[in-house]
């Protein structure tokens, strides 16, 4: 009786240890307000959600005397007392590009704004990421930057890691951080054919390979984001947010022509674009069963298992094309 309660004890403990070990589920918030929706909160709730990567502003040159400024930066609407918050500071590869390029000026600046933002909002972060899809031209600028901001900060530093940057990591160099963030999405060329370019298996297997020699801890982020690659005359105009295959199914000016090809069939505005007739609209999306197949490949090549997957992005456009249990689901492959 003794040695059965102590095996039913262990079972529980094994279970619990298993449960325990598998990496948290995150998001990412890309937007200008910081304001949840009922939806959003409730998948917060159900994913045992305490960490958030929030978008806090953009930087890109000035159009006129080509300095660094910063973008539209967050405005919170919310308090945030329930989540430890991420500042996440997207800077644009053209930055780094700039020769003359002050990087101590910028990481000081990009500092002070951060925590300007923070003061203002009552918000303490141990963490601030750094977004950039730097080159082998801009590499020196933006290794720099890193090192300097990390300086300045005093706080825990990770960057967003390309594919790229994992294959040619010894070309590409790997930023002084804490750890990186795997960016597992737009991975192909965003045209007019039957692509997808925002997840493409047999683009990933080119890559995926050389993640057991990153040297660097990775997360990983996953898309649930979907956009409409706008065609007219057979050329790309354009990418169109927001926009899902349910959605154009239920709009009388789009004629589904195939299985993620619509046809505009009266020339109409919808949220705030024009489309005209004959215009074709291609929908590049991540079904339940691609984010699955994502996980399991990630977990069968990463060098070390993840402490988080980070979902892209936050948003009740984006939780509503998935059963409730994905991110759940998701998890569970690693």
């Amino acid at each position: 009786m003794k040695k059965s309660f102590v095996l039913v004890l262990l079972f529980f403990l094994l279970i619990s240890c298993s449960e325990n070990n598998k990496p948290i589920v995150s998001f990412y918030y890309w937007k200008t307000i910081f304001k949840l929706s009922e939806t959003e909160k409730e998948t917060l709730r159900e994913n045992n959600v305490r960490k958030i990567y929030i978008r806090y502003f953009d930087i890109d040159l000035h159009p006129k005397d080509t300095n660094p400024i910063p973008l539209s930066p967050i405005h919170f609407k919310e308090t945030m007392k329930d989540f430890d918050v991420v500042p996440v500071i997207y800077i644009k590869n053209k930055v780094m590009l700039k020769p003359e390029i002050d990087v101590k000026d910028l990481a000081k600046k990009t500092v002070g704004l951060i925590n300007e933002i923070n003061s203002k909002n009552k918000i303490y972060s141990k963490e601030i990421q750094i977004d950039c899809d730097w080159t082998l031209s801009s590499k020196d600028n933006y290794l720099e930057f890193i090192e300097v901001f990390r300086e300045i900060s005093k706080k825990k530093i990770s960057a967003t890691i390309r594919l790229h940057q994992i294959k040619y990591f010894k070309k590409t160099k790997i930023p002084n951080v804490d750890s990186g963030v795997l960016m597992y999405y737009n991975m192909g060329t965003i045209a007019n054919d039957s692509s997808n370019s925002v997840y493409d298996k047999k683009i990933a297997e080119r890559y995926l390979k050389s993640l057991k020699k990153y040297p660097l801890h990775l997360d990983f982020a996953l898309p649930i984001y979907s956009w409409a690659v706008h065609i007219r005359n057979q050329k790309v105009i354009g990418l169109r947010s927001k926009m899902s295959i349910s959605e154009l199914k239920r709009d009388v000016n789009f004629k589904q022509i195939n299985s993620n090809f619509f046809k505009v069939i009266h020339s109409n505005y919808k949220n705030g674009m024009f489309y005209e007739e004959n215009d074709v609209l291609k929908i590049e999306a991540v079904s339940s069963e691609d984010l699955t197949e994502m996980a399991e490949d990630l977990c069968e090549c990463a060098a070390q298992k993840p402490n988080e997957i980070i979902f892209y992005d936050l948003d009740e456009f984006n939780i509503k094309n998935y059963e409730k249990n994905i991110f759940k689901q998701v998890v569970s492959c690693f």
